[in-house]
């Protein structure tokens, strides 16, 4: 399997549990929205799929943006090194990467 194709997977594993294999953030936008919304958004984060070259050029599937309530949110997923000091070279190896996800409001990013 190539590094692109293990690397998505992964990114997918932390994206549809939120956290699974990584840690998972909102930010105060997010977080600053009634929990009815905050809930919606993260099942919209689980069930994303709408990958594209435009919005995912690396395929990776690391990056979603989508509507809600009339609102732009994004997620992304970055890669740290183990002691979350440093960035990570091979984010498709698990034992040596911590996935971060952070959900935003697209104001915030």
């Amino acid at each position: 399997m190539n590094n692109t194709k293990r690397i998505a997977e992964l990114n997918d594993i932390c994206r549809k549990a939120l956290g699974v294999g990584g840690r998972f953030y909102q930010t105060q936008g997010i977080c600053s929205l009634p929990d009815e919304d905050q809930s919606a958004i993260r099942e919209k984060v689980e069930r994303f799929d709408s990958f594209t070259e435009d919005n995912d050029p690396y395929g990776e599937h690391d990056f979603g943006a989508f509507d809600h309530n009339g609102q732009k949110v994004f997620w992304k997923i970055d890669y740290y090194a183990p002691d979350m000091m440093h960035g990570n070279e091979n984010p498709a190896d698990p034992s040596k990467t911590v996935r971060v996800l952070t959900l935003m409001m697209a104001e915030e990013y």
